[in-house]
């Protein structure tokens, strides 16, 4: 009977945060394929620990703690693929940005791509999520001064990605 318990209580809490980590994921990668598996291979670590976790405060929490390290884990992979892919390409100079473009759709999405990852994360969880700075200090176990100065560092970097690509801005509306 309480293992019931535990799996209503578990799936309620799937449903209910699911969307979210998966949307968070996927602006920080680009891929939202990738960003499933992810997200559901961080649900899978919360189910096995759930007993645990429910009793947390915001168990959602440390599930997008894991989704985003296994995220990074996966962007190092793209990384290094997109490097040996480039190696293998240097005869062909103009290929080089198009494998950058492949990962998204939009502009945006695109010049957010360029972003580095860190602060990617910081300005996906603030501006797309809403999570306010203390709470992604406290979720991230960073100090509060390095996730405004991530914000601040990727919202100048955004800009000048947005600034730098006009014609992509003005082909998009």
């Amino acid at each position: 009977m309480c293992e019931a318990v535990e799996d209503d209580s578990f799936r309620d809490f799937y449903q209910a945060t699911y969307g979210r980590t998966v949307a968070l994921v996927a602006a920080v990668l680009g891929d939202r394929h990738e960003a499933e598996d992810i997200t559901q291979e961080a649900f899978a670590r919360a189910f096995a620990r759930w007993p645990k976790l429910s009793g947390y405060d915001v168990p959602e929490a440390w599930v997008r703690r894991v989704a985003m390290r296994l995220a990074v884990d996966a962007f190092r992979r793209l990384q290094r693929a997109l490097r040996v892919s480039r190696r293998l390409s240097a005869g062909k100079r103009g290929e080089a940005g198009e494998s950058d473009r492949l990962l998204s759709s939009t502009v945006l999405s695109a010049a957010l791509m360029r972003v580095p990852l860190r602060q990617r994360e910081a300005l996906v969880l603030h501006y797309l999520i809403g999570l306010p700075v203390e709470r992604i200090a406290h979720d991230c176990g960073l100090p509060v001064g390095t996730v405004k100065t991530r914000i601040a560092a990727g919202r100048r970097r955004l800009e000048r990605e947005l600034g730098q690509h006009p014609e992509e801005v003005c082909d998009a509306r």
